[in-house]
Order: C-alpha cells, then structure tokens, then sequence
C-alpha cells in the first residue's frame, strides 16, 4: 500500500539518498535540489510547495515535488507535480502508478485552494514516463514549456 508521507526531520536524510539509475538523472533533479528549491519558492512566495516522500508499507520508496500555482492569465490556479522518482531499488513494481494516482487524490481535495487542472511535464525523449502518465489520464496539451517539455494535464 502506497502512503504519501511529509517530509520531516526524521525522513529529510533518507529522502535525499533515494537514488536513479545513471541515465535517469537527465530527467529529474536531486531531491536535495528540489527542496531546497521549494523552499526558496515558498520564502519568495512564487508558489506553494507540496513536498511528500512516498512508502510502501514503512518502506520509502520516492519522493514527489508538487506546487500550488496561478495560472498566466492571474486568475485561475492549477496544481503541477514537478518532480517524482522512484528509487531504482522499487522501480518496475507498480510503486510510481500506485503513487500518482494517490497524488492526483489528495490534489482532487484541494489541499491549497481551488484549481482548474493538474499539470505535468516530461522531456519528449522521456516516452517511458510519458506512457505512465497517459496511462493515468494525464492529456498532452499541445504545449511545451520555456525549457522546450510537454505539458500535460488532467482537468478537474
């Protein structure tokens, strides 16, 4: 069973040591990075960060970065899952769908705010990722980001 957990003083060091295979860090940054990141978002009030490490049983198996946003027109806002990893020890276990699809649930509930989507974003090469995302209903936008990714989004 798939938990989504805080990140706490108790878990900071072994979030920061889950680890990817070698070819797999072209896709994602260093947990530490996104934290720090997060936190440096949040002083500077860019957005909001959801932070969360991900167990199966008691056993930590990855971490998410999730964000609370407005969206460009200043009105609307969405969520956006902006870093998610397994550590290569789980991974081809179902633990990521399993993890999404709970993330996805605790965004449906609005931690932060009403939202008009959940946006997510891979590299065009990344055709593994993007297939677990179609998978969990996750719609190509057509759209790419300043850093040339593929937005893509479930609707709420």
């Amino acid at each position: 069973m798939i938990q989504l957990k805080e990140i706490t003083k108790d878990n900071f060091q072994e979030c920061i040591a889950l680890d990817l295979y070698e070819d797999q860090w072209n896709y994602v940054a260093t947990n530490i990075y996104s934290i720090a990141g997060a936190y440096v978002a949040l002083t500077n009030k860019d957005f909001v960060p959801i932070l969360y490490s991900i167990y199966h049983n008691d056993i930590m198996v990855g971490f998410i970065a999730m964000s609370y946003e407005r969206e460009e027109n200043g009105e609307d806002y969405f969520y956006d899952i902006y870093r998610f990893m397994i550590d290569k020890r789980f991974q081809g276990k179902g633990y990521g769908k399993e993890a999404l699809r709970k993330a996805i649930e605790t965004l449906k509930t609005f931690p932060c705010g009403k939202a008009t989507s959940i946006k997510i974003i891979y590299t065009k090469d990344n055709t593994k990722s993007k297939k677990i995302y179609e998978s969990i209903g996750f719609i190509d936008t057509g759209d790419v980001n300043e850093d040339g990714e593929i937005i893509a989004q479930i609707e709420l």
